[in-house]
């Protein structure tokens, strides 16, 4: 790694982006400049000078340059972390809406929802992964741009160079069940498997399998839910074994899921919304320098941690290991070697190494072990082959693709008829931002 570093946020006019200045100027990678690209002029100047007061207050002499060229972000840059929203929040809640209107799940990355995501990022994600090739060639691409592991999976088959998916629960879940267990997170690991938001693990000690004692704290202290994102039942989480992805919840208890949605006042993304403008406020007090108490309220923990963590572990460490979204290779021995799979990987100069998480002992898969569910299994086999067809959706318009790709959700089994007008109105919503679609 070489000092005087320039990392290029695109999408850099989120209200999430002091959370990674924060620790892009703290001095854990030598960082000379940051340059924050977004099309929406007016965020981007409110965070940008935020950002710009925080780099100056650390000391550190970090610049922070925004634009809304995408040349002149990417020009030079050493990595490219994308943070995009296709549409902004305004389409995420068409994303949350629409699939309630026809009895599913709404929600950004899961099920119809992410789907309609998809389908407006990929594009733009490939777009700018090939200006990498001529500004920055020789930098990473780090994606937390939702579906993340979807939008990786796009990158892998059609894109050029390092392209790494990243989610803040792995480290999220492993912070947590350190604090659970009572001992250093860093005795923590996880054998961890499964896609982006449709994940599962066994937690370890030093080595020791301590799952069992730690479904047992979070069924008996709600405190510890934020491990999973959701209080499972208890029987759910007997069975399994392993700790469950907060996403799962909508697999689990669908119908619960649904009721719940159809019954709240507003959608997840119409309360960002609001939270979004509050922040912006706070942001443009020229009198802040650093990011306040309630971009907590905005989700993300340990967001920068894991980007940071992992671009230096990957010009200068020692084999790291690092839960991301890459390609399988033998990590997962029931999928193909070449998709896109969430599972640690060990990480070096130049390297990224996925280990083997899953094993086969006869008829069973183990993981830590420990037999998986044949349930577990099937779904993370079903949800992609919907991921693979619906990055072939995105990239040629083909509407009859674009329904196979509905029809293999699982979370759509029991939808039926009611896919293609759901397909038909996700589309029509999101018109502006599909012209593949409509040519």
């Amino acid at each position: 790694m070489r000092d005087n570093l320039k990392i290029a946020v695109i999408g850099g006019g989120s209200t999430y982006t002091p959370e990674l200045i924060e620790g892009l100027v703290s001095g854990l990678l030598p960082v000379r400049e940051i340059a924050l690209q977004d099309i929406a002029a007016e965020k981007l100047a409110v965070v940008g000078g935020l950002a710009a007061r925080m780099a100056e207050a650390a000391g550190g002499g970090a610049r922070i340059r925004c634009t809304a060229d995408l040349a002149e972000a990417l020009a030079g840059a050493d990595a490219v972390i994308t943070q995009l929203r296709v549409g902004g929040l305004a389409a995420r809640a068409i994303d949350e809406r629409v699939p309630l209107r026809f009895g599913t799940i709404g929600q950004e990355t899961t099920g119809p929802g992410g789907f309609a995501k998809a389908l407006r990022t990929i594009p733009v994600i490939l777009e700018i992964n090939r200006a990498m090739a001529r500004y920055c060639p020789a930098a990473p691409l780090i994606n937390f741009t939702n579906p993340s592991g979807l939008v990786t999976e796009a990158l892998l088959r059609h894109g050029r160079g390092l392209c790494l998916g990243l989610c803040n629960f792995p480290l999220t879940l492993r912070m947590k069940a350190a604090e659970a267990l009572g001992v250093d997170a860093a005795r923590v690991s996880l054998a961890y498997f499964g896609l982006n938001h449709l994940s599962w693990s066994r937690v370890l000690v030093d080595g020791e399998d301590r799952t069992a004692a730690l479904l047992e704290i979070v069924i008996a202290n709600p405190a510890y839910r934020e491990m999973t994102g959701y209080a499972f039942a208890p029987e759910t989480l007997r069975r399994l074994g392993l700790l469950p992805s907060g996403y799962l919840r909508y697999y689990y208890a669908t119908a619960a899921m649904v009721a719940q949605q159809q019954a709240a006042p507003e959608t997840r993304a119409e309360t960002l919304l609001r939270v979004e403008a509050e922040l912006l406020t706070q942001y443009a007090n020229p009198a802040l320098r650093g990011k306040p108490a309630g971009l907590q309220e905005r989700g993300g923990a340990w967001y920068a941690t894991a980007a940071l963590y992992l671009l230096r572990d990957y010009w200068t460490g020692q084999g790291a290991l690092h839960v991301i979204n890459v390609a399988n290779g033998t990590a997962l021995p029931f999928l193909p070697a070449d998709v896109v799979v969430e599972v640690p990987a060990r990480l070096g100069p130049g390297m990224v190494a996925t280990q083997p998480v899953v094993t086969r002992d006869g008829d069973a898969w183990l993981v830590a072990g420990h037999r998986v569910p044949s349930d577990v299994i099937a779904l993370i086999r079903a949800v992609k082959e919907y991921e693979l067809l619906t990055v072939e959706a995105a990239l040629t318009g083909d509407r009859r693709v674009a329904l196979e790709a509905l029809r293999a959700h699982p979370l759509l089994a029991g939808c039926g008829e009611r896919i293609p007008a759901l397909l038909a109105a996700l589309l029509e919503a999101h018109r502006a931002y599909l012209p593949r679609f409509y040519a």
